[in-house]
C-alpha cells in the first residue's frame, strides 16, 4: 500500500482530512510492519488487524461493525427489502436437494417455505411416505446447527452427519440410525465437511480429520489424514490409511487432502483420491480386502497432470472422467483401472463448442450436462454400447443432473434460471424420458412479473468478448438514471450459472442487476480460466471494469449510481476494480472478500491456496500477487467510492481481517468523503445457511449501494446519517 513510512504509527490525524471531517471512524491499531520480496518492500501499516485475539484488535472490530450497523440500519429501504424477501420465501414451495438412494431408501434434504435450515428426510423407496428423519435445529438448542453432509451405508441402516454451527467451516461428525432416529455415541470433531463415504459392509466409514483440532490453528489444513472409524470403538483408535504420515511413498504434500471412497458400481475397488483448489484430481488404488488384512497396498491411478476434471464414473473394469487434456471445453474419457494409460486413453464423447460443466452415473449410464455460461443441456451416454444420445429438456437455464440410486436408472435434473425457480424433473436414463418431478411445485413470483434477463457479450480491454448478464425492468430508461449492482467472481474454474435468487427482486425497483462472467471462471471452458490465474489474474478485474464501462455507455446505469460487489475470491476481483478505476464506481462491497492477497497465505485457508493464486516464495507469483492485492494499491489523496467491507468473524476461509484492512486503509486515504464501513456478522463463518441471517446481510448490502447510488427511498433523512464529528 503506497502510503508514506512516516505515517505508519502515528495514527488518522495525517491522512484525509476531508473524509476524517465527515466520518468518525475508530482508529486502527497500526505498525510499522512490512515484508521484503525479492528486492521489494511492502508497507503494511494494518498488520496488527491480524491477530483478532488482541482485544485492541477485536474492539476495533467491534468498533467499526457497531458503526456500520447503526448506520445502515437507518436506512429507509433496507428492511422492506429484508421483509420482501423473507414474504417470498414464505410462499416458496418445499426444496429438495442431495438426494441419495441406498438399502431402498431415498435421503433427501427438504427446506420448506419460510424454514431458515433444511432437515433431513427418508423415504423408503421412491414413492414411500417421507419421513423426518433429523432436525438439525433441535440438536442443541439455540446452536445454530446446520447439515453440513448426510451420507446414508450402503445398506441404508445408518447415516453419517456432519453438524456444523454458526456457519463453521469444520463439523462434528456423528451417525444416525435411520430405524429408530437414535443418534449412536461415535462424536468426531473437527472433521471436515466433505470426504465421508461408507465401506460396503456399512459397519465403518472414512472421513478427513487432523491431529490438529484448534480450528483456528494456521496448519489446521495442512497434511490432513483419509482415515477409517468403525462404528462403536474410540476415534482415537481410528486408522490413518492416506496422509503424509501413513503413506510417505506417496510423496503426498501438506496442502493435499485425502479422501478414500468405495463406489457401489465397483465395490471391490478402494479409491483414495489427493485434492487441492486445482481442479486436476490425482487417484489412487487399491483391493477393499486390503482394509481388513490392515496394509493398504496403493498404485497410481491419474496423476495431476492427466488433467482429470469435475467428475468421474466407475465401472468394474473402468475409470471414466471429464478432462481438459487437449480439450479446451472439456470431453469425457476412459482408461482401465488395472492398466490406466492417460496419454492413450479412449475418447467416449468429444469435445463439444460448450462446455462440460458436470457429469453423474447410473446403473446403465453416465449423464453429461453442458453449459454455455448461462443456459445447458444434457446428454445421456451408455456404458455398454458407448452410444451418447441428447435429452429434451422443457426448460431453458442452468441444468444439474443427479443418479442417486447405483442400482438404476432413475434420475433426476435440475433447471433453473436468473428468474425461474428451480424446477425439479425425472428422468429415465435408458429412454430419455422426461416429466416432471413429485418434488417439484410451480411458483410464479409477482414482484419478478415486470423484469427481463438479458445476455450480451462485450469487448474486454484486449478486445476478447466477456459475457454479461443483466436482470431490469421491462420498460427501464436507458438514460444512466438506474441504480445498478455489478457482480462477478472468477477464479478456480467456477463459472457463474443463472440460477434463481429472491434477492433478484431489487430490479423491480428500478435497479440494474448485472453479472459479468470474467476470465477465471470456466464459462467458455478451460482456457477461460487460465486466462484469469495467477499471473494472468489481471484479466479478471479488467473484465469487470470492461462491463461496468458497457453498462454506462449503454445508459443502463452512470458512474454515480454503479456499485461493484464481489464475494470471496471475487474480493480480488472488487477490491482492484475499484483501485485502478475508482471514478467508475458509487460505492463497492467486499463481501467476505480477498484484499490482501500477499498475505492470504498467511491465513488459517491460506497455503492450501497457493495452487489457485501463488505464493509469495516464488518471485513471479510474489509480484503477480502484489497485482491482485486491493490493499497495496490504496493510494492517499485519491477519491474511491464508498467501502462497504463484511467479514464473518467465524470465518477461516477469507478471514475478517482480509476486508478490514481494506476498509481500515480507504478509511484514512479516500478523499471524496463517501463512507468505509467494515460490517461484521458474529454469528457467521464465510457463510450461513440460516435465510434470515442471510437476507438480512443481502439487505445490508444492497441498501448501502441504494443509498450511494442516490436512490431516493434509501436516503437517510439529515439527522441520521451517521455518526458524524462535530
Amino acid at each position: 500500500m503506497r502510503i508514506p513510512s512516516f505515517g505508519i504509527t502515528v495514527g488518522l490525524a495525517l491522512f484525509s482530512a476531508s473524509a476524517l471531517a465527515q466520518w468518525h471512524y475508530p482508529t486502527p491499531p497500526t505498525s510499522s510492519a512490512s515484508d521484503v520480496w525479492y528486492g521489494k518492500r511492502y508497507e503494511d501499516p494494518y498488520r496488527p488487524l491480524e491477530n483478532l485475539k488482541d482485544p485492541k484488535v477485536a474492539a476495533w472490530f467491534k468498533a467499526e461493525a457497531q458503526l456500520a450497523d447503526s448506520t445502515i440500519a437507518k436506512i429507509p429501504g433496507r428492511d422492506a427489502l429484508v421483509r420482501e424477501w423473507l414474504s417470498m420465501d414464505s410462499r416458496t414451495p418445499p426444496r429438495y436437494q442431495e438426494f441419495q438412494f441406498e438399502g431402498g431408501r431415498l435421503f433427501y434434504r427438504k427446506t420448506l417455505g419460510g424454514e431458515n435450515v433444511g432437515k433431513l428426510y427418508v423415504r423408503e423407496g421412491w414413492a414411500g411416505s417421507e419421513r423426518l428423519l433429523f432436525d438439525p435445529t433441535a440438536y442443541k438448542k439455540d446452536a445454530g446447527t446446520t447439515v453440513s453432509l448426510f451420507v446414508p451405508s450402503f445398506d441404508g441402516q445408518y447415516v453419517v452427519l456432519g453438524l456444523a454451527v454458526k456457519g463453521g467451516e469444520w463439523s462434528e461428525l456423528r451417525v444416525l440410525k435411520v430405524e429408530d432416529r437414535q443418534l449412536l455415541p461415535d462424536s468426531i470433531y473437527p472433521a471436515a465437511w466433505w470426504g465421508a463415504n461408507w465401506l460396503p459392509n456399512s459397519r465403518a466409514f472414512f472421513y478427513n480429520g487432523s491431529d490438529v483440532t484448534d480450528i483456528k490453528s494456521l496448519d489446521i489444513e495442512a497434511n490432513r489424514k483419509a482415515r477409517l472409524h468403525a462404528l462403536g470403538t474410540p476415534v482415537s483408535q481410528d486408522r490413518d490409511l492416506l496422509s503424509t504420515a501413513s503413506t510417505p511413498d506417496l510423496g503426498i504434500e501438506a496442502k493435499e487432502m485425502p479422501q478414500a471412497f468405495v463406489a457401489e458400481s465397483a465395490p471391490d475397488r478402494l479409491i483414495g483420491s489427493l485434492d487441492t483448489v486445482q481442479p486436476e484430481s490425482r487417484f489412487l488404488i487399491a483391493s477393499v480386502s486390503d482394509v481388513e488384512k490392515g496394509q493398504i497396498h496403493w498404485k497410481p491411478l491419474a496423476q495431476r497432470a492427466d488433467k482429470l476434471v469435475r467428475g468421474t464414473a466407475i465401472t468394474p473394469e473402468w475409470l471414466y472422467s471429464i478432462t481438459s487434456a487437449d480439450a479446451p471445453h472439456y470431453k469425457v474419457v476412459r482408461a482401465r483401472l488395472d492398466s490406466p494409460d492417460w496419454k492413450h486413453a479412449e475418447t467416449m464423447i468429444p469435445e463439444a463448442a460448450d462446455s462440460i460443466d458436470s457429469m453423474t452415473q447410473s446403473m446403465d449410464y453416465i449423464l453429461v450436462a453442458y453449459t454455455d455460461g448461462v443456459n445447458g443441456r444434457l446428454v445421456r451416454h451408455a456404458l455398454a454400447t458407448g452410444t451418447t444420445t441428447e435429452v429434451a429438456l422443457p426448460l431453458k437455464g442452468t441444468v444439474a443432473a443427479t443418479c442417486p440410486d447405483a442400482h438404476g436408472n432413475r434420475c433426476l435434473v435440475v433447471i433453473s434460471s436468473w428468474l425461474q425457480p428451480p424446477v425439479v424433473y425425472e428422468i429415465d436414463a435408458a429412454t430419455g424420458e422426461v416429466r416432471k418431478s413429485v418434488f417439484t411445485n410451480d411458483v410464479r413470483y409477482p414482484e419478478l412479473a415486470d423484469l427481463v434477463a438479458e445476455e450480451v457479450e462485450v469487448p474486454g480491454h484486449d478486445g476478447t468478448m466477456i459475457p454479461l448478464s443483466i436482470i431490469h425492468r421491462k420498460d427501464i430508461k436507458l438514460d444512466g438514471s438506474s441504480p445498478c449492482i455489478l457482480e462477478g467472481y472468477g477464479a478456480y474454474g467456477i463459472s457463474w450459472n443463472a440460477e434463481f435468487r429472491s434477492r433478484y427482486s431489487v430490479a423491480n425497483r428500478g435497479v440494474v442487476v448485472a453479472f459479468v462472467h470474467v476470465r477465471g471462471g470456466s464459462e467458455k471452458g478451460d482456457a477461460w480460466y487460465r486466462a484469469g490465474y495467477k499471473i494472468t489474474k489481471p484479466n479478471t478485474w479488467k473484465d469487470f471494469i470492461s462491463a461496468a464501462e458497457y453498462l454506462i455507455a449503454k445508459g443502463y446505469t452512470s458512474p454515480e449510481r454503479m456499485t461493484g460487489r464481489g464475494t470471496s475470491a471475487g474480493g480480488i476481483l472488487i477490491s482492484r476494480a475499484v483501485t485502478e478505476r475508482p471514478d467508475l464506481f458509487a460505492a463497492a462491497v467486499v463481501n467476505v472478500g480477498l484484499a490482501n492477497a500477499m498475505r492470504a497465505e498467511f491465513s488459517p485457508n491460506g497455503p492450501i491456496n497457493t495452487p489457485e493464486f501463488g505464493t509469495v516464495k516464488d518471485p513471479t507469483e510474489a509480484q503477480a500477487l502484489y497485482e491482485m492485492d486491493g490493499l497495496q494499491h490504496v493510494m492517499p489523496g485519491v477519491r474511491y467510492p464508498a467501502i462497504l467491507g463484511v467479514g464473518g468473524w467465524n470465518d477461516p476461509r477469507v478471514v475478517p481481517w482480509e476486508p478490514g484492512k481494506f476498509v481500515a486503509a480507504m478509511q484514512q486515504a479516500s478523499t471524496s468523503g463517501r463512507p468505509a464501513f467494515m460490517l461484521v456478522n458474529y454469528d457467521n463463518g464465510h457463510f450461513t445457511e440460516e435465510k434470515s441471517v442471510t437476507y438480512r446481510n443481502f439487505a445490508n448490502q444492497f441498501a448501502f449501494a441504494l443509498w450511494q447510488a442516490g436512490l431516493k427511498e434509501y436516503q437517510p433523512a439529515p439527522e441520521q446519517d451517521a455518526k458524524k464529528k462535530p
